[in-house]
């Protein structure tokens, strides 16, 4: 029996009654949804994969990616006939106490495999759950080394069980910081804007600062916001008045939008560079576009890339949900493929118990390589659960996306 740590205030809503079509295994799966989340269900012996993430409130952007393209890689690997999966996607509206009882749903459903969370947040709060009941996760986009670790302070202690797809924030930093060392025509003179209450924003501006001094870059300004801020004025202005030429945002787009419109009122033109969350900038509703034109963002995906893996992905998820991938969606579906292929390089089955499936994924994991859409190499993972690959730079033009390279 799987302990359960149960929050009855938000318990009700998070667990309304789902309802699933079935397919034969073998061909294409079938999603039903509803207020809580979806439910994707094939018949016969599958590996039941669960996860959560915003699908509504302010982030579901990157909840909704995560789960569209998951849903697209389990109908590419189910009609391949081999490894089965149904997949189990709760929102938890990046929320730690929604995601807690998120957790709990998917392990009464009987969840074997996870994608974690979408966010971070929520990642760290289930992942001590995950730990207890020993179920192999790899998040495709919590980026904080909370997720990870037991104690994230000082990198110790691993979870061991639980993975990462994305970059990890002080990874972030480290390689924008090296980034813009490497890159003095972008600008010299960097002024930075984070948010000083969130773990994704300080663990990648507390990296960046830390590399900026090894790599001599100059940083002249420092602006802080929290939760709900909506006025960056005043940072704006304090990054102008430093004479920054570049202004560096370790922050999510919604934020990012609000800065890049302050900047505007202020006629203040630096280039402007983001790590992975600022990704999503351009679906954001009612936003103008021409407002990030120029902006950098290292991310580990991009969408006008010409390998024949990227496109096909590009193109198959356009066709299912007319528009274009961002890197939640990609880092979501490389997450989902690499498991397939832990999954067929071992022993187990559906049938298997919990503790073979985790200890045959944790085996696979820390040896394999695996090639997907999110580097333009091979990826692979330590023992502690970081990925390591090669991140892209990429730049907005036209309103679009496209490889700074």
């Amino acid at each position: 029996m799987k302990k359960k740590f149960l929050c009855l205030g938000l318990i009700a809503a998070l667990c309304g009654a789902m309802t699933a079509c079935g397919s034969s295994a073998g061909s294409s799966s079938v999603s039903s949804g509803s207020a809580s989340g979806t439910v994707t269900k094939v018949s016969g012996d599958a590996f039941k994969l669960g996860a959560s993430g915003p699908l509504s409130g302010d982030a579901s952007v990157y909840g909704i990616a995560v789960k569209n393209a998951a849903e697209l890689a389990i109908d590419e690997i189910n009609k391949k006939g081999g490894i089965q999966f149904e997949l189990n996607f709760q929102d938890d509206q990046a929320d730690t106490e929604a995601a807690v009882n998120a957790y709990n749903t998917l392990a009464d459903w009987g969840m074997q495999v996870s994608l974690l969370t979408v966010t971070s947040g929520s990642g760290q709060s289930v992942a001590p759950l995950y730990k207890q009941d020993n179920i192999f996760a790899i998040t495709p986009s919590g980026s904080s080394t909370a997720v990870i670790y037991q104690d994230a302070e000082n990198n110790k202690d691993p979870y061991g069980n639980i993975f990462q797809m994305c970059f990890t924030d002080p990874n972030q930093g480290k390689a924008s910081a090296d980034y813009l060392a490497e890159h003095t025509d972008l600008g010299t003179k960097v002024g930075i804007i984070y948010r000083n209450d969130d773990n994704y924003s300080t663990g990648i501006y507390n990296t960046f600062v830390a590399e900026a001094k090894e790599k001599n870059l100059k940083i002249v300004s420092t602006g802080t916001f929290t939760k709900g801020a909506t006025d960056f004025s005043v940072q704006i202005k304090q990054a102008k008045d430093a004479g920054a030429d570049i202004v560096f945002l370790p922050i999510y787009y919604q934020p990012a939008s609000l800065v890049l419109q302050a900047a505007k009122n202020a006629g203040y033109t630096p280039t402007f560079f983001g790590c992975d969350g600022m990704d999503g900038i351009l679906t954001q509703d009612n936003f103008d576009k021409s407002l990030a034109e120029g902006l950098y963002m290292l991310t580990p995906f991009s969408a006008d890339a010409t390998d024949e893996k990227t496109q096909s992905f590009v193109k198959a998820y356009k066709d299912k949900y007319g528009e274009t991938p961002n890197q939640f969606a990609a880092d979501a579906y490389d997450a989902v493929n690499a498991l397939a292929q832990a999954l067929e390089n071992s022993d187990v089955t559906p049938k298997s118990s919990t503790d073979d499936i985790t200890a045959a994924l944790t085996k696979q994991f820390t040896s394999m390589t695996f090639q997907g859409i999110t580097a333009p190499g091979d990826i692979t993972w330590n023992e502690n659960g970081e990925v390591s690959k090669e991140p892209r730079a990429i730049v907005i033009k036209d309103g679009a996306y496209v490889s700074a390279e």
